[in-house]
């Protein structure tokens, strides 16, 4: 079997809202990504129910239907890390796009390619548009944390391919890489 990736999927990490508070003081949140064997944490913020991180992952995606999880911590200094909620990342909806290979070099920039609506099979909280920009395919969310009595995280979904990628098109002519 191959295990060349189907391409790097970068996510970015936006910030936080309304984390729930786990105690009297406010929380020290951090984010931590797992895709199959690989785990990726973003940094603490000290005291804030609404962090900003600003920070990109890029995580290798060797089979599209294996699901990113998404996990909210409150650091704690002396004790264990209180989980504050997760959310399942569902990029099915972003793949098929990529998917469309040379169609996407006729749209115009900023052209909404897909529109994804919240379900019960994705934790969104809000319509999350798939949109062709400068040669690249991008997708904002909002994602609704589980188990958890509120809060949410916005992130921003982007796919590169390059060298030792094996693409998710069935051929390599004719794919769309949104590399720069």
């Amino acid at each position: 079997m191959d295990q060349k990736p189907l391409g790097l999927l970068t996510i970015h990490v936006k910030r936080g809202i309304n984390l729930a508070i786990r105690d009297h003081r406010s929380s020290d949140p951090y984010v931590v990504v797992t895709v199959a064997d690989q785990t990726l944490k973003t940094r603490v913020i000290k005291k804030n129910c609404n962090p900003v991180w600003n920070e990109e992952m890029s995580v290798a995606i060797k089979d599209s239907n294996v699901p990113i999880r998404l996990t909210v911590f409150d650091w704690d200094k002396f004790t264990g890390d209180d989980k504050m909620g997760d959310a399942n990342i569902d990029i099915q909806p972003y793949i098929d796009a990529l998917k469309m290979g040379m169609e996407l070099l006729r749209l115009p920039n900023g052209c909404a390619i897909k529109r994804v609506q919240p379900s019960r099979l994705n934790c969104l909280s809000d319509e999350s548009s798939i949109v062709w920009n400068n040669g690249k395919i991008t997708q904002d969310m909002i994602l609704r944390l589980n188990n958890v009595e509120c809060g949410e995280i916005e992130i921003m979904l982007e796919w590169h391919e390059g060298a030792g990628c094996r693409g998710v098109t069935s051929s390599s002519k004719g794919g769309v890489s949104s590399s720069t």
